[in-house]
């Protein structure tokens, strides 16, 4: 214990509070000797990070608990089955806790943390977080910096992944009955795919993607659009009958 106090620039009595809140795991233990490894010298690393960025213990401790609880990273990027590429483009980011408490600050709770490993945004890898999407990163990072609580962002988001769902629905639907029919009628009677009908997929996934990431885009933007003119409408409408 003295020789990791030493190596993290901290006393032995600042570790033992630390372990005493749980905010580095329990050593390995031979007897009564407890061994220490660069695991633990990692984590109280990180502690001091935070602190000197202003994060109180109790909030470190929710951050760093969430190493415990996360999910598999393999599972959370969609890596179970290589056989189909994936139609997604979207890039993942590796975050220490400290950059992620960074990028949100004081809305680093355990329920929102609870809320991103749910909704699968964020999974545990080791010391790191992983977030699914740079891009879904920044859109949060901007609407909390803009002054939106994180904990409405996720709830935004999980009811925007309900519709996402709904519109890979339509695709798909699509892609099989009128694209791949006799692939997949063939694989159903236990004939696998070759080469060359995995090729076929390939391509047609490689061909459709853009096509949907359009048809998405258009409608969405033309949504806002209405969405937008008729509140505005709405509010005219108001301060019309406000002076009279």
């Amino acid at each position: 214990m003295a020789d990791l106090a030493r190596e993290a620039g901290i006393t032995v009595r600042t570790l033992r509070f630390y372990r005493e809140r749980k905010l580095i795991p329990p050593p390995r233990r031979e007897g009564r000797i407890a061994w220490y490894n660069e695991h633990h010298l990692a984590r109280l690393r990180t502690i001091g990070a935070l602190l000197e960025r202003g994060h109180t213990l109790g909030g470190i401790g929710e951050l760093l608990s969430a190493f415990d609880t996360g999910r598999d990273v393999g599972e959370l990027l969609g890596l179970e089955n290589p056989l189909v590429p994936p139609w997604s483009e979207e890039t993942p980011v590796r975050l220490t806790p400290e950059e992620l408490a960074d990028h949100f600050s004081e809305d680093i709770t355990a329920d929102n943390l609870t809320a991103s490993l749910d909704i699968g945004y964020l999974a545990v890898d080791g010391d790191e977080f992983v977030h699914i999407s740079r891009r879904l990163l920044d859109a949060s990072t901007e609407l909390v910096s803009r002054g939106v609580p994180l904990a409405d962002v996720l709830e935004a988001g999980r009811q925007v992944r309900v519709h996402a769902d709904a519109l890979a629905g339509i695709f798909t639907t699509l892609i099989r009955t009128h694209v791949l029919s006799e692939v997949l009628a063939r694989a159903s009677a236990g004939e696998p795919p070759g080469p060359h009908e995995v090729d076929h997929i390939a391509e047609t996934i490689e061909k459709l993607r853009p096509l949907s990431k359009g048809v998405v885009e258009a409608e969405l933007s033309m949504a806002v659009d209405r969405r937008v003119r008729a509140e505005l409408a709405e509010w005219l409408r108001e301060q019309g009958q406000a002076e009279e």
